[in-house]
């Protein structure tokens, strides 16, 4: 990590404020205890406010400013967003929207990935950054642009349909093998040369879901390049680490990070409650074992996070207090180092003035503020913490594949969604406090007790063997339904549902039977089951649970040494907590904390003979500690944590 123990962080933005506040800002960044500020994010109409002519005096005393009062800085490129004159004389930098309209300057990242114009005039911002600032002294971590793709991912203009082509001839080598892969012998779209081949703008119909996940692919990888382009510019120039900020959150997909993560010297994560989703707790600690995942268990960054409010959603609900540190401590928990906030000081204009922020608009005599020093000083006192790792017997597989290619436009329902499955199997083992590694498809197995497939409708070969061997070895395997259904070419692998997986589950459906949203049927177990049914019969599997016709839908299966359970149908939540409950009895899966609604949250951290236990109350009742041991935050032992509280356990040795 950029800064030693678990440390406190914030985005800032001294363009906007006059240097007199700047220099208020780093007293006050003192006080409430920040060790890291990402400056220079959206600085680039600032460093170079016309063609070749840039100023670089505010952001050296800002710099200087900071390394002054002891304040690490993550530095970025300034290139997420063109200043007005690069759009002014080249429009065609600007994106296309999916119905061909152009969107135009006046928000941000209103430039095409795919643009040779933006590339050579943002590389060149990259270089005079790196050249000036690679060796200062306040420089801890560099950071690309920002939130890449949060907009502008899927571009399409001609420039990224020039740009598409060259990419599907090196997937493909040749037109006739892109042909197969997309099936165009359907509906007369058989190719005869690249230049026939467009980005895959709306139509009259249903378009072709081949081109659709082939285009996801690209559009990820294009933006991967660009980061790799800046990357390539900052090790020539410096040796500080390198990272962006992920977005792993429930309404943002279109960029695939397994394939990003390997590139980042620290894995950094942008986080957001969303209260459009029934539980944004929930959702944040199933974003945090995932970013876990993409750091492959090493310790992560939390880069931005809100203090209270958000200005984006329809109804921008203030954090209750506690709230705050709550959530932040959910994410160290999780294997967070670093918790940074969006942003220090709250903004008096634009488009985010009522996003909050650490420093809010009515000052430090504050409830808001208080909290930001509480979070400080707790964040201080668990600082042995950094380091340690996050420890799971059990793995849940997550494709961006998948969620792309699952929810396309001609599906067996609508109703069904990739990330629903997802949330319920990783809601379901939370509250029975089994903490899990949210890992890729093609994740090294062997190491885990359980592995869980919600939902994995695109899975290639390679994976699919590895799946079914882990089982063979002695694995237990669940797997949640509309699994296995096609290949990487988004093909229907043929024989009978679930595909992939009908040998390891013992079972063949020979029909989907979604049922319309609203609609129940109540299971033998007396479980009760919503929007999906299948035709399913066993071919070697028991039936562990059937509806009212008696055609399974939970089902049990012996594959060599390991067991594999098939869910046919969406469970409700106590349905699927029970049968989970028996999945992880059966693996031999110890929880870490108690069982609850979710409320409550117990995850473990180890490492180098250290191990800490944090003890998360969400809820307003008093909970029993699992273990008793010296409360690194309270600095005291202590056996319950009351409602709202938190607590960070230095386990004793026996």
């Amino acid at each position: 990590m950029p800064v030693p123990g678990v440390s406190l962080g914030c985005d800032y933005n001294p363009e906007q404020w006059s240097p007199d506040v700047w220099r208020e800002d780093v007293a006050l960044m003192q006080q409430a205890g920040v060790g890291l500020v990402a400056v220079n994010i959206f600085g680039w109409s600032n460093l170079e406010p016309s063609p070749g002519k840039h100023h670089f005096d505010d952001l050296d005393e800002v710099l200087d400013l900071l390394h002054a009062g002891g304040i690490r800085v993550n530095l970025g490129t300034g290139t997420s967003s063109p200043p007005p004159w690069l759009s002014a004389r080249h429009p065609e930098i600007l994106p296309v929207a999916i119905d061909g309209t152009t969107r135009f300057p006046g928000g941000r990242q209103a430039w095409c990935p795919s643009s040779p114009v933006f590339r050579e005039r943002a590389l060149d911002l990259v270089e005079r950054v790196a050249q000036r600032y690679g060796n200062h002294p306040a420089l801890a971590l560099w950071h690309v642009s920002n939130e890449l793709g949060c907009h502008n991912a899927l571009c399409y203009c001609e420039n990224s349909a020039v740009a598409f082509r060259t990419w599907l001839r090196d997937r493909y080598q040749s037109i006739e093998a892109l042909n197969d892969a997309w099936g165009t012998s359907f509906w007369s779209q058989r190719y005869g040369d690249w230049d026939e081949i467009q980005t895959p703008r709306l139509a009259l119909s249903l378009r072709n879901p081949g081109q659709l996940v082939d285009f996801q692919r690209f559009s990820s990888d294009e933006l991967l390049g660009h980061y790799r382009a800046e990357t390539a510019i900052l090790r020539r120039n410096s040796s500080a680490p390198v990272t962006t900020n992920f977005m792993v959150t429930a309404h943002i997909r279109n960029l695939d990070y397994w394939s990003w993560a390997p590139e980042m010297d620290i894995v950094a994560n942008d986080h957001y409650l969303d209260h459009r989703l029934g539980n944004p707790t929930a959702e944040l600690s199933f974003a945090a074992d995932l970013t876990r995942g993409l750091a492959g268990g090493r310790p992560w960054m939390l880069m931005e996070q809100a203090a209270g409010a958000v200005n984006w959603q329809p109804h921008n609900l203030a954090k209750a207090p506690g709230e705050m540190i709550r959530n932040s401590l959910t994410h160290v928990a999780r294997g967070a180092d670093s918790v940074c906030f969006f942003q220090w000081r709250a903004s008096a204009q634009g488009a985010e003035k009522f996003h909050s922020a650490l420093l809010p608009h009515a000052g430090t005599d504050t409830t808001a503020w208080r909290e930001v020093l509480r979070l400080s000083e707790t964040l201080q006192r668990i600082g042995e913490v950094a380091g340690t790792a996050v420890v799971s017997d059990v793995a849940l597989l997550f494709s961006w594949e998948s969620w792309w290619s699952s929810e396309g436009e001609a599906r067996p329902s609508q109703a069904v969604t990739y990330l629903g499955q997802v949330h319920a199997a990783h809601r379901a083992l939370r509250e029975l406090g089994v903490t899990v590694d949210v890992v890729s498809p093609d994740a090294d197995l062997s190491g885990y007790r359980l592995v869980v497939v919600p939902g994995l409708y695109m899975v290639g070969d390679a994976a699919a063997e590895r799946i079914t061997e882990y089982t063979r070895d002695g694995g237990h395997l669940l797997v949640t339904y509309f699994s296995g259904i096609v290949d990487e070419r988004d093909r229907v692998r043929l024989g009978g549902y679930p595909g992939a997986f009908r040998e390891v589950l013992g079972v063949l459906s020979e029909e989907f039977a979604p049922m319309p949203p609203g609609d129940e049927v109540r299971l033998s177990n007396g479980a009760t089951a919503t929007l999906w049914t299948e035709r399913l019969r066993l071919a070697g599997a028991a039936s562990v649970a059937s509806g009212p016709d008696g055609t399974p839908a939970i089902t049990r299966n012996e594959h060599g040494d390991g067991t594999a359970w098939y869910v046919a149908t969406e469970l409700d939540p106590r349905g699927m907590r029970d049968l989970v409950r028996n999945v992880i009895t059966a693996a031999g899966v110890k929880a870490v904390g108690p069982e609850t609604d979710g409320s409550v949250e117990v995850i473990r951290r180890t490492g180098e003979g250290r191990s800490y236990l944090f003890v998360i109350n969400h809820g307003t009742t008093p909970v029993v500690c699992p273990v008793a041991g010296y409360d690194l935050v309270t600095a005291e032992h202590i056996t319950t944590v009351v409602g709202g509280g938190i607590a960070v356990i230095r386990e004793e040795k026996a």
